[in-house]
């Protein structure tokens, strides 16, 4: 609302977002480029441009600072993203219940750890808005432990890595391996690798081992931890290396592969598989959401 004044007494008018406005400022916000944004909504950029400056001018505030090089967000635009994704999923959700029944039920997940880092909140996110009434049981664990899980009726759906000559489930993506680590670590050349894995099965461990291997270069385990967070920690203190998908290296770290001279780790497919062949409406739901989402 904003506020006014007639004579003495405050007054105030409601400010009426529209949503497609909101989309396009939460696109812009996203992408930090109005071109970017323009092409993932498949709009004009003056379309977008035009979008953000009506709610610039409804709200009475800056929300970008732009110039010819670069848009970056000011803190009401900060402010206003929580704000319009707010706004926009009470929508969807109001939407959605009026809509009719629509889908009910539970969804057992199950997620490779490497996937937390990424886009994990935007599917959950999305499968919400989509689906509300479904409830979602979710496990984050190594996909060879999700695998066991999903083949013993532990899980409805998994969303995971799979080794080279597996056939179960299908290809979401595939995504090339990379060596992270602290910035500017230098390894030294004559020294074992030092590693960073996760405990086996892990797929990530196997391609680090067996391409320090085929280029016959010596490696030692220098920490090994089951959670994702205990290796960031380990590779951010500088302790050594790790193996990441390269759109899915966690914050802070980054590729030292080529400034180490470390051979290419390969890459690895992201599968959905399922419990059954012919899968119940929301495992089927969900599905369809993770299928959409590609990495950034």
């Amino acid at each position: 609302m904003r506020w006014g004044t007639r004579g003495t007494d405050p007054v105030y008018t409601h400010l009426v977002f529209d949503h497609v406005v909101l989309r396009s400022f939460l696109a812009v916000a996203e992408a930090g480029s109005f071109t970017q944004a323009a092409h993932r909504l498949r709009l004009r950029q003056s379309t977008v441009s035009q979008h953000v400056r009506r709610l610039e001018t409804l709200v009475g505030r800056e929300l970008f600072v732009r110039d010819t090089h670069s848009v970056v967000i000011t803190g009401d635009g900060e402010a206003m993203v929580g704000f319009a994704r707010n706004i926009l999923e009470a929508q969807e959700r109001a939407a959605a219940y009026f809509a009719g029944p629509g889908l009910r039920g539970r969804v057992r997940l199950g997620v490779s750890e490497d996937l937390v880092v990424g886009r994990l909140p935007e599917i959950l996110r999305g499968f919400r808005l989509r689906h509300p009434l479904v409830d979602l049981e979710l496990t984050v664990e190594l996909s060879d432990v999700l695998t066991g899980r999903l083949r013993a009726g532990d899980l409805d759906l998994i969303f995971a890595k799979r080794r080279p000559g597996e056939e179960h489930g299908w290809v979401v993506w595939r995504e090339d391996l990379v060596w992270v680590g602290a910035e500017g670590l230098r390894l030294d050349r004559d020294a074992p690798v030092p590693l960073i894995v996760y405990p086996p099965p892990s797929h990530t461990r196997e391609h680090a081992l067996n391409a320090l291997d085929r280029a016959s270069r010596e490696w030692r385990i220098v920490c090994t931890s089951g959670s994702l967070n205990g290796l960031r920690a380990a590779a951010l203190a500088g302790l050594g290396v790790a193996v990441f998908t390269r759109n899915l290296v966690p914050d802070g770290l980054v590729d030292v592969g080529a400034d180490n001279d470390l051979p290419e780790p390969g890459a690895v497919d992201f599968v959905l598989a399922s419990r059954r062949d012919t899968m119940r409406e929301p495992v089927a739901a969900l599905a369809e959401v993770i299928q959409a989402i590609r990495p950034q």
